[in-house]
């Protein structure tokens, strides 16, 4: 018996109510909307079944790849060999305290849709943001001036010894995309907590119509991506370096540099990841090679 059979054995007898995918196109799975398929997929509803799945799976020396709403991620053609745990099911949130506490595979649209209805202002710039509150957390998402440590107060997670451990937001290291849980990503982010002000409804929706709106004008919305392709080069910004380079609109197979947006690759109708990875190849040789910097992927890639 291979490891994947006893992991799935042993789910099916101490989580019985856990579903599992075996096989699962990751394509479903991704804002790309490309990908292969996973030897496993966890879909847990509570934190109660995704810290069994992951213990089961370390008792089996499987490393498993937690997945949120996959908007920042690029997976292979030939799919994942692995295990992955994919936490939107965990999406509840309560107030404590006058603190907003939510679990990590909440979209951050409906966390800032939540905030709003509790009549709570700080968390507008997440509305437009298409990945969920874990993903959020480890990269510490940011929009039109917000990102999320201005707002956090701490973080609840799983950490590689099966102990739920709980940091305040200075202890995190939360800085541009990048936090302890980046240097960690075996450590699965299960809850985190928000400070955030009173404010008026009315003028909180007012904020997030607005920021919606410039992403509307702004953003190929209208074709599947991963969001920033990306990181910002320091004193520079990736989208005016690459259609400085003439690049806008160039394209690899179904893989484009949107015409809307430099600094996005969209998948403009069946382009694979080996379309997107050269694509991206090509824009980050091009750019260092006229303009001398360096571009640095925000895309993470999985199964190459």
């Amino acid at each position: 018996m291979d490891r994947y059979t006893a992991l799935i054995q042993q789910l099916k007898q101490t989580v019985p109510n856990l579903e599992l995918r075996e096989q699962e196109p990751m394509k479903g799975h991704t804002t790309f909307r490309i990908g292969g398929p996973v030897r496993l997929m966890a879909l847990p509803k509570s934190r109660k079944e995704a810290i069994a799945a992951v213990q089961a799976a370390r008792a089996l020396d499987i490393t498993p790849f937690f997945l949120g709403n996959g908007s920042d991620l690029l997976v292979s053609d030939q799919g994942f060999d692995g295990f992955i745990v994919k936490t939107t099911g965990l999406d509840q949130t309560r107030v404590v305290n006058r603190r907003l506490r939510a679990e990590s595979g909440i979209p951050l649209a409906r966390l800032a849709m939540a905030a709003w209805g509790m009549g709570l202002t700080g968390l507008e710039f997440a509305h437009g943001i298409p990945g969920t509150l874990g993903g959020g957390v480890t990269m510490n998402a940011g929009a039109y001036g917000g990102e999320l440590v201005q707002v956090l107060t701490s973080v609840t997670f799983l950490n590689e010894s099966s102990e739920v451990v709980t940091l305040p937001v200075e202890e995190c290291a939360l800085t541009y995309r990048h936090s302890i849980f980046t240097d960690h990503p075996q450590w699965l982010i299960l809850e985190a907590e928000f400070e955030l002000a009173q404010g008026v409804p009315s003028l909180i929706k007012i904020k997030m119509d607005e920021l919606a709106q410039k992403r509307r004008t702004k953003q190929p919305l209208d074709l599947p991506s991963a969001g920033s392709t990306f990181k910002r080069p320091e004193g520079h910004f990736a989208a005016a370096l690459i259609e400085q380079c003439g690049l806008k609109g160039v394209g690899i197979g179904g893989a484009q540099v949107s015409e809307k947006h430099s600094g996005f690759v969209v998948n403009r109708g069946g382009a694979t990841a080996d379309d997107v990875r050269r694509l991206m190849a090509l824009i980050q040789d091009t750019v260092l090679r006229e303009t001398g910097v360096a571009l640095e992927p925000e895309v993470k890639f999985l199964g190459f």
